[in-house]
């Protein structure tokens, strides 16, 4: 009598187990043994395979060989029914107990199906609504910068009214971070570039006899865009990701969440600093990064072109005017705050995780190319206009 029992209760509590068959054109799932939580680990990844797999077919779930059920075995029976599909009346569930139904009835309406795009048949369509969508996006996007830039200019005139609120230890360190120790590499690209347009010119004119015209190029080139531009796509990409990772990792740390509990404002212990930072290096920057980019193209004109370096600097003294060099500094410091609040804005957005840590540096980067881009445009408009 005890071996028949136990022999009986063995077999109530057999593990969850399932077939897949064919009748009619109508896949058949026959559902066996215990199908509670605990039983259901080595089935879950098999129906959602097999979900995939009878995706656009009726199915039939026979639930007669099915001893216990709990929520969880419900659900799982539930999703593999759904599949990411809404099925036709022939499809359904058959041979299940009235509890069992019961409780499939219950966790239905609690399982968010995932609904099967239509797929669009004109692709143009599709490339326009794309198109709307990243416009929109960007629209946003652009309105909560210029928001943040509100933020970050009241800070600022808060702090210029209470100069004690400065905080003056970050703000140095920041200047030699982001500008000191970027001054290596972007005084060996802006040589190198010097030292390319120089030959690139002397190419050209040389074919009009007009060689000595290459100190004009090089110079109003190099003082006019190349320095100043170069050195800030150099700091969006090396300074400004620094900024949007520095911040983000403090983001996802909730040390940003602990500022505010302790009454202080972001704003003017993380972007303020930052920001000041680039604004005040930037200038100097872009000054070093000029003066190697005429090096680089003087060397080339020297050793190319037969220009000795006194016949390049006398040259360069009679035609070029001191306008070409003010022309470049001044759009150095509104080149450096926009790649500042950028690169802070975008790090204050993190969401808590390291994917969104690394969108937010990607669009760090590329919205500060973008905005220094803009600028330039504008403000190459704007020397026109004034015949600067």
């Amino acid at each position: 009598m005890v071996r028949t029992l136990k022999k009986e209760l063995i077999m109530t509590d057999s593990a969850a187990t399932f077939d897949i068959g064919m009748q009619d054109g109508v896949l058949n799932l026959i559902a066996r043994g215990d199908w509670r939580a605990r039983e259901l680990g080595g089935l879950d990844e098999r129906l959602r395979d097999f979900a995939d797999d009878s995706l656009g077919r009726e199915l039939v779930i026979d639930m007669s060989g099915v001893d216990r059920l709990d929520t969880a075995g419900a659900m799982v029976l539930q999703r593999t029914f759904l599949s990411c599909q809404t099925r036709t009346e022939i499809s359904r569930f058959i041979g299940a107990k009235d509890a069992h139904t019961a409780l499939l009835e219950q966790v239905r309406d609690h399982l968010a199906p995932c609904h099967v795009a239509p797929l669009q048949g004109n692709a143009v369509i599709v490339v326009l609504d794309r198109l709307g969508r990243g416009v929109v996006d960007a629209y946003y996007s652009a309105i909560e910068v210029l928001s943040f830039i509100g933020v970050t200019l009241s800070t600022a005139a808060r702090v210029a009214m209470r100069p004690a609120r400065m905080r003056w230890t970050p703000t140095f360190h920041h200047m030699e971070e982001a500008g000191l120790n970027a001054i290596p590499i972007i005084g060996l690209m802006t040589f190198l570039i010097g030292a390319v347009v120089a030959f690139m010119g002397a190419k050209i004119l040389r074919l009009f006899n007009a060689d000595i015209f290459t100190v004009e190029l090089v110079g109003i080139s190099v003082l006019r865009e190349f320095g100043v531009l170069l050195s800030a796509i150099l700091i969006a990409g090396r300074s400004g990701s620094a900024f949007t990772a520095q911040i983000g990792s403090m983001k996802i740390r909730e040390e940003i969440d602990a500022m505010r509990v302790l009454g202080l404002d972001p704003v003017e212990v993380l972007v303020l600093p930052r920001v000041i930072a680039l604004v005040v290096m930037m200038p100097v920057i872009a000054f070093i990064a000029a003066i190697l980019g005429l090096i680089g193209g003087g060397l080339v004109a020297a050793t190319a072109m037969d220009i000795s370096p006194a016949l390049f600097l006398s040259r360069f003294q009679e035609t070029i005017i001191i306008n070409h060099f003010w022309a470049g500094l001044i759009k150095a410091p509104f080149f450096a705050f926009v790649i500042g609040v950028i690169g802070c804005y975008q790090g204050m957005e993190v969401e808590g995780s390291a994917e969104s840590l690394g969108q937010r540096t990607t669009l760090s980067v590329v919205q500060g190319l973008f905005a220094v881009i803009l600028l330039d445009a504008f403000f190459a408009m704007f020397y026109l206009e004034i015949d600067f």
